[in-house]
């Protein structure tokens, strides 16, 4: 497993050392520097194979980490722990700067203690971690019950979290006001031929929640997705009646459930139920290949008026109810590299062309569904000895619209806790669509 690791500034200064097994010696850091950080060209892959040993690198800011090993290990779950790595220190001491890093080395070496045991990663999970390491720098609790200064009680609490009964929440939590604040956030991406025919399609969804519930609640969230309406053996005019609009049910290829959720209820009732992390986490993540909702068109229109002159007609059409504005619309239109200078028509919004960039950037503050609007320009090209035809890259577009393009809709979210007396009445729920472009991009 991971043999040291290591975190360095720009320079190629070492801020934090830490070996844990014999075959990694102190040469290792400099290896690493002369190799990539001072490497004559720009190191593109995130690992580096030198004189047997591999180095895993990741850059934040100004700041590299990287964890080095001589074994074959698995190259994913070593990113996995680095990614995780840097969340944790996020979440003990905000950005990750040279400074903030030499300010908290010592917390730092108190993590790395924690969360890598003889290279192999431990517990990495921050509301677990902060119960161990407090951020004002007090004794960790493991240390004082060695000393036998805690209660029984506190000794439960710490063994449950250790062992990961809940470990995501502790006991005691109180809010003057329970809320529970859910966000599904879809990320479409689209690869469309000039003739209108989708080419492949998916989105990639996430759901996340932000809860500030007192207590021990369990929760149950149901959303429209097939296996889930099949189970309940409901018919169609009865799904029909169910979802507010939209598609009556989606069909998720696949996806991936916080550790909160228990599993064993989704096999056999296809219900996602769960005790919440205290605050702000992400449910689950799914993905969506069926029946998608675009929620835009592209159509260009690219001629050749003459050897030194191209005309370019784009039409985008919005594809989604009248009532919602889609925002933040930007979309890239390229130009051949021998363009000399561009004159451009639009009916709405701001267009510009950036010779940096060779392309053409049409920008729309928002846009209602069911509408319609075009860009015209006209491209003057300079004369070139290349015979190779110039290969029309694809259009691509960025916007944000506030539905979920893959029909996915909250049936319902319920909260319990009888505990201390409120109900699901009590609680104030928010649930709220954002669908955005992934990869959204249409031939010419």
């Amino acid at each position: 497993m991971i043999g040291g690791l290591f975190l360095y500034n720009h320079k190629g200064e070492v801020l934090i050392s830490r070996i844990y097994r014999d075959d990694i010696g102190r040469n290792a850091c400099d290896a690493f520097r002369v190799n990539v950080i001072h490497a004559r060209q720009h190191v593109r892959s995130p690992v580096t194979n030198i004189a047997r040993t591999s180095f895993f690198h990741t850059k934040r800011g100004n700041i590299w980490l990287c964890a080095v090993t001589k074994q074959n290990v698995n190259a994913v779950m070593v990113f996995e722990f680095l990614m995780k790595m840097i969340d944790v220190m996020q979440s003990y001491f905000g950005k990750i700067n040279e400074e903030n890093i030499k300010n908290n080395f010592v917390l730092i070496y108190e993590l790395l203690d924690e969360v890598l045991d003889f290279g192999y990663p431990q517990k990495t999970d921050t509301g677990i971690l902060k119960t161990f390491i407090t951020q004002q720098g007090i004794k960790t609790q493991i240390e004082t019950l060695v000393n036998g200064a805690k209660t029984k009680e506190e000794t439960t609490q710490i063994t449950s979290q250790v062992t990961g009964q809940i470990g995501w929440r502790r006991e005691g939590i109180k809010y003057r006001r329970n809320e529970l604040f859910l966000d599904v956030l879809e990320s479409v991406n689209l690869l469309m031929s000039p003739q209108g025919q989708v080419l492949s399609a998916h989105v990639a969804g996430r759901v996340v929640m932000k809860s500030f519930l007192s207590g021990m609640p369990e929760c149950k969230f149901g959303m429209n997705d097939k296996l889930v309406l099949d189970k309940g053996n409901k018919t169609n005019d009865e799904l029909s009646k169910n979802s507010s609009g939209g598609k009556p049910s989606i069909a998720i290829d696949d996806c991936t459930f916080h550790q909160c959720v228990k599993l064993s209820k989704f096999e056999s009732e296809r219900s996602i139920s769960f005790i919440p992390a205290d605050g702000e986490f992400e449910l689950m993540r799914y993905r969506t290949t069926k029946d998608i909702s675009l929620p835009f068109r592209v159509i260009p229109l690219v001629r050749d008026i003459a050897r030194s002159k191209m005309e370019v007609k784009v039409v985008l059409k919005s594809n989604f109810k009248p009532t919602l504005l889609a925002q933040k619309i930007e979309i890239r239109i390229p130009t051949p590299l021998n363009t000399s200078g561009v004159q451009v028509l639009c009916m709405k919004g701001k267009a510009k062309y950036k010779a940096s960039e060779n392309a053409i950037v049409w920008k729309m503050k928002r846009m209602a569904g069911m509408k319609e609007s075009q860009i015209s320009a006209e491209i003057e090209l300079l004369p070139t000895a290349e015979k190779k035809k110039w290969s029309r890259p694809p259009i691509s577009m960025n916007f944000e619209v506030p539905f979920a393009p893959s029909g996915l809709k909250v049936r319902y979210l319920k909260v319990f806790e009888p505990k201390l007396n409120y109900n699901d009445h009590d609680v104030i729920k928010w649930v709220r669509y954002i669908g955005k472009s992934g990869l959204y991009e249409t031939r010419c």
